[in-house]
């Protein structure tokens, strides 16, 4: 009879381990397919908010009138030693400064953007068709050095451009690379043309909801797009290379720019 007791007792056992073994199998099975039905309710969610849509372009578009101008010049200076083309361009740098503190140009309106030095050579001269080769008279050789500066200027009084321009030219400047009419602060402008743009978006959004009767849900993307701003341009080739400019200086209207943001709306 104990014999008996104790075999029962081992498959009470045995039968109590499978139980557990089954009870965790079942556990692992259901937050499996907890997780499956949770990720495809998830990408059927994603998928019809990314095929159920509908997008609406707007634009904006803002007109003002430049209140800086954007001056580039160029200090170009050639000498037969690097030293002695550094010192006179920097005479003539300084020269510049000078003036345009005399025009009431702020330090921080200064701004040089580029500093190079080249070195200038001699080139062989080719060989006569009477002689023979080699018939080089001489080597390339360093024959001096070129220094170019550049210097960025905003001008703030646009009544001033054409003086200052022609001003300093006559303090050293060799070319106007380039003159440009801007806004100093484009954000608060920016900001106009956008809420335009939004709001040309939006009226082609209840236009399109009305004629189709269909009905917008909430917005799920949005992008923002800002061309370029046109602004005139005053080439180098208007003022010369090296010399004044007479008459009291070129006329340069400053005009308006444009401002335009483009925005995508999706529904």
């Amino acid at each position: 009879i104990y014999g008996d007791i104790m075999i029962i007792m081992e498959k009470l056992q045995i039968l109590q381990i499978q139980k557990r073994i089954l009870f965790w199998v079942v556990i692992g099975f259901l937050i499996i397919l907890a997780v499956f039905v949770a990720v495809s309710i998830n990408q059927k969610l994603n998928t019809a908010a990314t095929t159920n849509t509908v997008s609406f372009n707007g634009e904006g578009k803002v007109l003002a009138k430049p209140d800086i101008a954007v001056a580039d010049f160029s200090i170009v200076t050639e000498a037969a030693t690097s030293k002695a083309a550094q010192d006179q361009n920097s005479t003539k740098s300084q020269k510049l400064v000078d003036y345009l503190k005399t025009e009431s140009i702020a330090d921080k309106d200064i701004k040089t953007t580029s500093y190079n030095i080249y070195p200038q050579y001699t080139y062989p001269r080719p060989c006569p068709l009477n002689v023979g080769y080699p018939c080089v008279e001489k080597q390339q050789q360093v024959s001096g050095y070129q220094v170019n500066e550049s210097i960025e200027v905003k001008i703030r009084n646009l009544d001033n451009v054409s003086e200052i321009l022609d001003g300093a030219v006559t303090a050293g400047v060799n070319q106007v690379g380039q003159l440009s009419f801007q806004i100093d602060n484009p954000e608060a402008l920016k900001d106009q043309a956008r809420t335009k743009a939004i709001t040309d978006a939006k009226n082609k959004a209840d236009n399109l909801k009305n004629q189709l009767g269909i009905k917008l849900g909430r917005i799920v993307n949005f992008s923002e797009g800002t061309n370029g701003y046109p602004v005139p341009m005053y080439e180098s080739a208007m003022l010369g290379k090296g010399g004044g400019v007479g008459g009291g200086g070129p006329s340069v209207p400053s005009g308006e720019n444009e401002i335009t943001v483009d925005v995508t709306i999706t529904y």
